[in-house]
């Protein structure tokens, strides 16, 4: 990748739409790139792993705010090397675990409709269906 990527690659390579990197350029989530004399954008390998974070963090539902405080710690780093990042990350994580916890009571609650061939609503007497 020496000679970098367009942003049409980018997304390809990373799952980022090319508006979204944009606009995570405009926010500064991502550093503007380096650009060609013709004023295409052109990323490395340090932006598209930038991106695969970015697009990581994206998939367990953070917000573009959260992740600015992630994208600020030395995330090159050994995490534990960075208290401030381990701390931030075990936190999240917790976040992550609950929301598992949730979804899994939401599914055990669907399967258990679909299997008794219930209604999703409880019956007139107040009983689940």
């Amino acid at each position: 990748m020496d000679q970098g990527l367009s942003i049409k690659q980018a997304a390809q390579q990373t799952g980022l739409t090319e508006d979204a990197i944009r606009h995570y350029e405009k926010i500064g989530l991502i550093s503007p790139p380096s650009r060609k004399p013709n004023g295409h954008r052109v990323y490395y390998s340090k932006d598209i792993e930038r991106m695969e974070l970015i697009q990581c963090l994206k998939q367990t539902n953070m917000s573009l705010e959260e992740m600015k405080v992630y994208l600020t710690f030395p995330f090159r780093e050994a995490i534990k090397s960075v208290p401030e990042l381990n701390a931030k990350l075990q936190e999240y994580r917790k976040k992550i675990t609950d929301q598992i916890a949730d979804l899994e009571r939401i599914l055990k609650f669907i399967d258990h409709k679909v299997v008794h061939n219930q209604s999703l609503l409880r019956d007139k007497s107040g009983d689940e269906a």
